[in-house]
């Protein structure tokens, strides 16, 4: 696995390089220390082709997410966009074309913010995640492996990202200057129904009048777990849930294994939230994958990032149907 995130790694220095004139692969190329805590508006890069790190920061903000920011063009990031165009009433491409970027400027934030690393950021704990659930249940919370990790949850940045970003800075230490995506997280109004669409694994809130406001990526179900086509009741949202695991209910579980219930934290099973649909076993949620979502199958439920999940969950009510279609 190591080489495959060097190789990672790699390919975000040279794109971040060709696409950020002002990046460099050394501290230097950091902004000079500010006062604040809170993220600001980093000065902006000098004029430069477009980059797949200043669009996938734009469609964040939008409320057309990219999923786990990472600066590289792929799945999420197509799908976020044609999301976007059609949202728009554009040309549904998937590719950042002058319709679409021109789309996206009336927000001129730039694509990077200054952050000061507090002691709360890096004080933890943190501690690898053990596999198994029965190891899993020991725990008092499943919190992030990582000072990376946690970091990347907040900016919806892959640690990847944040590495490539800020060469030679330990991320550990309180008081650093890094450089972070300038997302701007904010509550989105209530839908008026949800729509979760297998084809080309996304959700997607309306509004009254049948419009679509925001769209999420998603993982939804598996040949073994399909996803369960219809019209469901959302009958609740928990948050920061425990997650009790009935190895019964999954396909690939070890037959050695026994139920468990495993504590909450953003590394639980269904990470920061769970909303409650009338499917029994079924809900919408997070993980503790943000890299793998609208990537990989799930056990049936739809899987969304934590922060995307969060989102969708301040969203709804009992009032607002979830449809799920082919």
């Amino acid at each position: 696995m190591p080489l495959r995130r060097h190789a990672t790694t790699s390919l975000l220095v040279v794109a971040l390089a060709a696409a950020l004139p002002g990046f460099a692969q050394t501290p230097a190329a950091l902004p000079a220390p500010i006062a604040e805590t809170a993220a600001t508006p980093a000065a902006a890069p000098a004029t430069g082709p477009r980059s797949d790190l200043h669009a996938q920061v734009l469609l964040d903000r939008a409320h057309f997410s990219p999923g786990q920011i990472d600066a590289l063009p792929g799945s999420n990031q197509r799908r976020a966009v044609a999301g976007f165009q059609a949202a728009r009433g554009l040309t549904v491409t998937g590719e950042l074309d002058d319709a679409t970027w021109n789309a996206l400027q009336p927000d001129s934030a730039a694509p990077l913010a200054r952050y000061t690393l507090t002691a709360e950021d890096v004080a933890g704990p943190f501690a690898p995640v053990p596999k198994k659930p029965a190891e899993q249940a020991k725990l008092k919370a499943l919190g992030f492996a990582s000072v990376e990790e946690a970091l990347g949850e907040r900016f919806h940045a892959s640690p990847e990202l944040l590495r490539a970003l800020n060469p030679g800075v330990d991320l550990g230490k309180a008081g650093a200057q890094i450089q972070v995506p300038n997302i701007a997280p904010a509550a989105l109004p209530k839908a008026a129904k949800v729509v979760i669409d297998k084809s080309d694994s996304t959700l997607r809130l309306y509004d009254a009048q049948g419009k679509v406001y925001a769209q999420v990526p998603v993982s939804s179900g598996s040949k073994h777990d399909p996803l369960p086509i219809g019209t469901w009741k959302i009958l609740g949202v928990s948050r920061d849930p425990t997650f009790h695991y009935n190895p019964k209910l999954f396909w690939d579980a070890s037959k050695k294994e026994g139920k468990a219930v495993l504590p909450p934290g953003p590394n639980n099973p269904v990470g920061r939230v769970w909303i409650d649909i009338s499917k029994p076993h079924y809900g919408l949620h997070g993980t503790p994958e943000p890299g793998h979502v609208g990537k990989t199958e799930s056990h049936g439920c739809v899987r969304m990032t934590n922060w995307d999940a969060l989102q969708v969950a301040d969203a709804v009510d009992a009032s607002v149907p979830v449809v799920m279609q082919e």
